[in-house]
């Protein structure tokens, strides 16, 4: 195939979506940031996060991919404050999330693949408890999480029954509905579709398109599924020990991969060719590094 034809395939499909112009003060600007873990002190640590910066724009959608154990979701717990960083710094609308931690943390919210919640307790009861921990009025609450969690297709009458008698994807869409209960101007997605079944993850997707149009919500999001990366995510930046190998838009990393490797121009082959990894070994949990699973990383020793 020649050039003209690869790119002529990869920039006559759907649109990439829009990205606003950026601006002075980014939504989120990483600079350097570095994290490492002590996981046996016969050995040195694991660098989970090596020297990542990354600049998003207000409205953005952001996605994060790589494979386990590339610093992923050691990287969104960085941002999130949840880690801190051994070098390098954060900005959330130019807040520094050291210097000015509380600032940052009205601005965000974190959906989590293993999200933690009090499992005795209905959805409606979980969201009315989150409410309460930001200030907002109970009942004004209450009616907005009906609302999201109608949009995410769990009808007002679910919302009564324990949280420990729903499956994973249900509990899954209880904690997206409670990152955006906060309104937060920062949305951080670590996985927000795993574990759901096809209907479901469409409806998180478009939800999480509608934030981005109606209520100009900036995201981050680390997924699997490179389908939804290149539906929802204007920018793409693909991780690999830790490091930050590539970023640019879904189609623009088709033609590369294409154009300097000679691959075909697919999201499939960008990831293959900027991690070294399949996307077999991406889910085979034999290879984990310890940062890469969360409650692994929970358990270490950050040095």
């Amino acid at each position: 195939m020649s050039n003209a034809a690869i790119e002529q395939q990869t920039t006559t499909r759907a649109p990439v979506p829009f990205v606003r112009p950026a601006s002075a003060t980014a939504a989120l600007l990483v600079d350097h940031a570095t994290k490492r873990f002590l996981v046996d002190r016969r050995k040195p640590p694991v660098m989970a996060v090596d020297d990542v910066s990354v600049r998003i724009e207000r409205g953005e959608i952001y996605g994060l991919l790589g494979a386990n154990g590339s610093g992923k979701s050691t990287f969104i717990r960085l941002v999130s404050g949840l880690l801190t960083l051994d070098d390098g710094h954060v900005e959330v609308f130019g807040h520094d999330l050291v210097r000015e931690e509380m600032a940052v943390k009205r601005l965000i919210n974190r959906v989590s693949v293993d999200a933690a919640f009090f499992k005795k307790l209905s959805p409606a009861e979980n969201l009315t408890f989150a409410a309460r921990l930001y200030g907002l009025d109970a009942r004004a609450a209450h009616r907005k999480a009906v609302e999201i969690m109608g949009r995410l297709g769990i009808g007002e009458k679910r919302m009564g029954r324990p949280l420990e008698e729903m499956s994973r994807g249900m509990q899954q869409k209880v904690a997206i509905a409670r990152a955006i209960l906060t309104s937060p101007t920062l949305l951080l997605l670590d996985e927000p579709t795993t574990g759901l079944d096809p209907r479901s993850k469409l409806d998180v997707q478009a939800f999480i398109e509608e934030l981005r149009a109606e209520h100009d919500a900036t995201i981050l999001l680390t997924t699997h599924d490179l389908a939804e990366a290149e539906r929802l995510c204007g920018r793409i930046g693909i991780l690999a020990g830790g490091r930050l190998t590539v970023e640019d838009t879904p189609e623009r990393l088709k033609t590369k991969v294409a154009l300097e490797h000679g691959c075909e121009p697919t999201l499939e082959s960008a990831f293959m060719t900027y991690t070294g990894r399949s996307l077999d070994d991406d889910v085979d949990p034999s290879e984990l590094d310890p940062e890469g699973d969360a409650e692994t990383a929970d358990r270490t020793t950050a040095r």
